[in-house]
């Protein structure tokens, strides 16, 4: 859009923070209570509540049925179609019977379907959750040492054990979390995160399945054609005995029926505690990006806490139903939407297929060979290992995030799933404090007849205001960046202030007691002179040069007192030393700066701490230290908040010292060039 060249011109005061607060009638904003409509208890209340966590009361009856059904019909078939051979495949990666596949992909489905807030994404068995449960179950449960038939069936019993009760404890900590708010928790992982950790997930799985796939050519083709592949090799398997003539390893018993509920061993929690937090955490994160993703295409809203809630509900009653932990399908999601789904009808309608296949048709696939349904996973990676393209991308694109990228997928694969998580979420956190601690700091100049302030360095045609300096941060200052914030000002002022003030205290000390030693030769010539008078007038003269001597000495111990870096006791002394334009420094014979004053553009800070307060003090003192005045602008109203909080204000620092804009402030500081003579400029350093 091209902006028409048009001036505006606008009249108003100079507007410091006391001006703006008496005009705006400026006072704390109020706080809310939220947790007082918590404990309200009414119909509307719990109405409300009702509909909150049980969004399908909300949707379905307003369903357009004329317009979205065939649409969900189809996509809801499309997506079963995939979720068959997936389920009996993704149990394997759990280290499962394949049935149990098929059970993960029927009751999480459907309770989703009651509890969940996207319309797009499939719920059901993933490969990273399956991996990250199959390093669980073989960690708990591990291979027997020898092969018989009562070992293995034991074996696959305890798996399946560990596996649901994974599944429970990992729907408590997804519902607990959810309750409580705690949704914002995935904001930690951020997008080059995720990405990282399932590239190399989906490496580890690709390398698990080698030993089923060896020799055997796989197909590029993924997506409705794996249900004829899968029925294909079933029946070829069948027809030439496979599994009896070449002892090739095939599904086996698949029974038919649901298996009834079971509770969870309570047992295992301690061992699965920090597994199944992991998972929780991982399974959330995928489903949540995948959410927001199709609820921004598709615009509408995908509430983080309730999906927190109802993948917690699909674990929670899934494991209690002999599935384990599940997520969302990236491949089956874009399926999903890509054939005309228009809500979490298609997933009913899914999960009613499958329920279909366990009940009546399971027990067709007996024969499948293992080695087709690890083909079929290797070639539902494909999509995860295009991700090693993003660092291409990353590289062009930000070599931070990039960073986190590699860190990430190096930790996940030399580490476990769970460490590298871990490892992941440590380092990137580590990596924003380096960030801050690192931040852009620039010098100001005005763009010519605007009231608008640019870094010079990267503005040819912003110059400095003659006199004053703008100084900049583009982060917040606080505990972990302040010493580098002070650093950086007077390395950017072009003034070594440290210096200065050291020489100017070394020559007024000099001064001083040259003074005081001419004070004592004084007295002694006048003690002389006085001995031969009379001796009321020694006592006289001698009170008199003792009275003078007395307040010399006081003088000069205030001034020494130690950690009060303004001396101001020195005033007195310092008031002869003057120039004739007042200035002690050109008196003394120092450098003075080219510069008057000194604004700092505070409009990057968020917050204060006091680490903060007092490196903004400190500044004031020694800037005043060498004869330049030190103002503020543009801070937030929270942050002036905090300020007064931390009693930033006083006598010396009042909030005439601080301005509405950049702009207001050079103004004020053009029009006041040196410190008002009257106005107070001792300061204690911190």
């Amino acid at each position: 859009m091209e902006l028409r060249r048009r001036d505006y011109h606008m009249e108003r005061p100079l507007l410091n923070q006391e001006h703006l607060e008496e005009l705006g009638r400026w006072g704390s904003a109020p706080r809310t209570r939220q947790w007082r409509t918590w404990l309200q208890c009414s119909h509307a209340r719990a109405r409300a509540l009702l509909l909150q966590h049980l969004p399908v009361l909300v949707w379905l009856p307003r369903y357009p049925v004329r317009d979205w059904l065939l649409g969900d019909l189809l996509s809801g078939l499309s997506v079963a179609i995939m979720q068959l051979p997936q389920g009996l495949a993704y149990a394997l990666l759990a280290g499962l019977p394949p049935v149990f596949g098929l059970y993960s992909s029927f009751y999480p489905v459907f309770i989703y379907f009651l509890f969940g807030t996207s319309r797009h994404i499939s719920v059901g068995t993933f490969a990273v959750m399956s991996v990250m449960v199959g390093s669980v179950t073989e960690s708990l449960a591990p291979q027997a040492l020898n092969d018989s038939m009562i070992n293995e069936t034991a074996r696959d019993a305890a798996r399946v054990q560990v596996a649901s009760t994974l599944s429970v404890l990992v729907g408590l900590f997804q519902v607990g979390l959810g309750l409580i708010h705690f949704g914002f928790v995935v904001t930690y992982l951020s997008e080059p995160l995720v990405r990282g950790y399932t590239t190399a997930a989906a490496v580890q799985v690709f390398v698990s399945q080698l030993k089923y796939v060896f020799g055997l050519h796989l197909s590029s083709h993924s997506g409705p054609l794996s249900l004829i592949y899968l029925i294909g090799a079933t029946g070829i398997s069948y027809g030439m005995g496979l599994k009896h003539r070449f002892d090739v390893d095939v599904v086996g018993n698949i029974p038919a029926g649901l298996v009834p509920p079971a509770a969870p061993n309570t047992q295992l929690f301690s061992k699965l505690v920090g597994s199944a937090f992991t998972i929780a955490v991982v399974g959330f994160a995928i489903a949540i990006s995948l959410g927001k993703i199709f609820a921004l295409r598709h615009g509408y809203r995908v509430d983080s806490n309730q999906e927190l809630v109802a993948l917690g509900l699909s674990n929670l009653i899934g494991g209690i139903f002999q599935c384990f932990p599940v997520s969302c399908s990236m491949s089956r999601s874009l399926v999903q939407e890509s054939t005309g789904g228009n809500s979490q009808v298609a997933g009913a309608i899914s999960s009613l297929f499958i329920l279909l296949i366990i009940v009546k048709l399971g027990e067709l696939f007996h024969d499948l060979p293992k080695a087709v349904l690890a083909a079929i996973i290797i070639v539902n990676l494909k999509g995860m290992l295009r991700q090693l393209s993003d660092v291409r991308s990353l590289w062009k694109a930000n070599q931070a995030d990039l960073l986190i990228w590699l860190v990430t997928f190096m930790a996940t694969i030399l580490l476990n799933l769970d460490l590298g998580l871990v490892v992941a979420v440590i380092f990137s956190l580590v990596l924003v404090v380096v960030r801050t601690q690192m931040p852009h700091y620039s010098v100001l100049g005005q763009v010519p007849d605007t009231d608008i302030y640019r870094d010079v360095a990267e503005y040819s045609e912003a110059k400095e205001v003659l006199g004053v300096k703008v100084f900049r941060s583009s982060a917040t200052v606080y505990f972990a960046n302040a010493e580098f914030y002070s650093d950086a000002l007077k390395q950017r002022c072009g003034v070594d202030v440290d210096f200065l003030i050291s020489q100017k205290k070394k020559l007024l000390k000099k001064r001083e007691q040259l003074k005081l030693k001419q004070l004592q030769k004084e007295e002694k010539l006048q003690k002389q002179a006085a001995s031969s008078k009379g001796a009321s007038v020694s006592i006289n003269v001698n009170s008199s040069l003792e009275d003078m001597r007395s307040n010399n000495v006081e003088d000069c111990k205030m001034m020494m007192s130690p950690g009060d870096k303004m001396e101001d006791a020195t005033a007195n002394g310092q008031e002869d030393s003057k120039a004739p334009d007042g200035s002690i420094l050109k008196a003394l014979g120092l450098p003075q700066p080219d510069f008057h004053s000194l604004i700092l553009d505070l409009g990057a800070l968020s917050f204060v701490d006091t680490v903060c307060l007092k490196s903004l003090k400190n500044i004031f003192h020694d800037f005043r230290e060498i004869e330049v005045e030190v103002y503020m602008a543009a801070c937030h109203s929270p942050v002036v908040s905090q300020l007064e909080a931390g009693h930033f204000f006083d006598a010396s620092i009042t909030k005439k010292h601080l301005f509405a804009s950049v702009h207001d402030a050079v103004t004020f500081a053009l029009q006041h060039p040196r410190p008002v003579p009257d106005s107070p400029v001792s300061v204690t350093r911190l």
